[in-house]
């Protein structure tokens, strides 16, 4: 069985996928009109597929920020080898950044505000509010 770490991974390999897909079709659409479909869809199949991946317990930021960025990277690549656009070393430099950015996002979700271990899902106990101590479940509460 997968876990739902490796579930989440997997989900969001394939919502990077159909994102680039539709934005890649997004240009194409233009000169072949029935593009459009694959663009809907894949939009559609992307955020679909990211809602997935949130509800394996990945954190938001980063779930979204490894979408983005893998998005706006591969986008970058393959615009270029499909429609020969340019990718110029500044481009490089900045996709480099982009990674950079959410690698440092990724690193720093994995430790938590008390220094707890995450497990790379992304998931943090829910805190208490300010005031109140932390349920702690319905024996407890009963005794209250």
């Amino acid at each position: 069985m997968i876990s739902m770490a490796a579930r989440g991974w997997a989900l969001l390999g394939c919502a990077i996928a159909a994102e680039v897909t539709a934005t890649l079709s997004l240009k194409g659409a233009l000169e072949a009109p029935a593009l459009y479909a694959v663009v809907v869809f894949g939009y559609l199949g992307a955020f679909a597929l990211l809602t997935a991946v949130l509800r394996t317990g990945m954190g938001l930021g980063v779930a979204y920020g490894i979408w983005a960025a893998a998005g706006v990277a591969l986008t970058a690549v393959l615009s270029m080898a499909v429609y020969g656009e340019p990718l110029t070393p500044l481009m490089g430099v900045g996709i480099a950044l982009v990674i950079t950015g959410v690698l440092c996002v990724e690193l720093g979700s994995r430790t938590g505000p008390t220094g707890a271990q995450d497990h790379g899902t992304g998931a943090e106990a829910p805190a208490a509010p300010a005031g109140r101590a932390p349920d702690t479940g319905p024996a407890e509460e009963a005794d209250r």
